[in-house]
């Protein structure tokens, strides 16, 4: 484990939730950009904070100086509860915004990842915090369209989302993000031959999102 990565636990609302918590390497005088919070794939699948590709976001996240913040839904690891389809998952996640990024707090900046099942929570995050919480960078990889309902991105978003798929993603096909994404005209970046898990493809995966990460928004 990363010697700058913590583990904490916090109270939800189904008990327990367990965390990782990987801090930033900052110069003396540097700032962390802020918090950034990532959503691991489906509970009942084997998902958990520990997948590769959340590591891989995080790692991406840690990079451009932010505070990766992953955790364990409900009734995984040790975070007590059980499955709840996406709903009680979705409390979670806001939960965990609300404990380790507070609007009061001088790192108030947050930023949002989800993998998979993850990205389906996040979508639905980002619709229920903006805009009255402002989100910083949005990256969507994998994202469950043909399993779930994800939800749409606010316009005045699209210009900080990521969402990343994969060209021969045998778990959630292609087409069907391109069907979620289209109607909003929500740009997609498409890694060839990628599978689902991008398989030797992390360091492309953590490049192509940190070169999100570090773009300036077009004013």
């Amino acid at each position: 484990m990363n010697p700058r990565t913590l583990k904490q636990t916090m109270q939800g609302q189904a008990g327990i939730l367990e965390m990782l918590v990987d801090e930033p390497q900052l110069a003396e005088g540097e700032k962390c950009m802020g918090v950034a919070v990532i959503a691991h794939p489906h509970p009942l699948f084997g998902g958990t904070m520990d997948n590769k590709v959340v590591q891989t976001l995080a790692r991406a996240f840690v990079l451009a100086k932010w505070r990766a913040v992953r955790f364990n839904f409900r009734g995984v690891g040790q975070s007590q509860g059980v499955y709840d389809e996406g709903r009680g998952e979705l409390q979670d996640l806001l939960d965990v915004i609300a404990h380790m990024a507070p609007l009061a707090s001088q790192e108030s900046a947050l930023s949002l990842a989800g993998f998979s099942f993850g990205s389906f929570v996040t979508s639905h995050a980002a619709r229920v915090l903006y805009p009255n919480r402002p989100i910083d960078k949005l990256v969507l990889v994998g994202t469950a369209a043909s399993r779930f309902e994800v939800a749409p991105i606010d316009p005045t978003l699209h210009e900080c989302t990521l969402v990343l798929h994969g060209e021969e993603d045998d778990t959630v096909a292609l087409a069907n993000v391109m069907d979620w994404a289209r109607p909003q005209s929500l740009p997609v970046t498409v890694i060839p031959g990628g599978g689902h898990f991008f398989h030797g493809q992390l360091s492309l995966l953590r490049s192509l999102v940190l070169r999100h990460l570090l773009s300036p928004l077009v004013p």
